[in-house]
């Protein structure tokens, strides 16, 4: 699953530390999931959709295999 995680958090101008305190995870929860090597929940990429204030598609796309 690819994701613009951290084009969205230039956006709002968060760090990984913000971020994660914002939504109640680890920074390294935030840095797996930038890095592709951690799929979120629903829950957590709702969580993140309304941070950003953008729908979860904004924010999360699937891959063609």
């Amino acid at each position: 699953m690819k994701n613009n995680l951290k084009v969205q958090r230039a956006i709002k101008n968060l760090t990984q530390d913000n971020l994660a305190k914002l939504i109640g995870v680890s920074r390294q929860t935030i840095n797996a999931m930038e890095s592709s090597k951690y799929v979120p929940s629903t829950v957590l990429a709702l969580k993140l959709a309304k941070v950003f204030e953008v729908k979860v598609e904004d924010i999360f796309q699937l891959e063609d295999e």
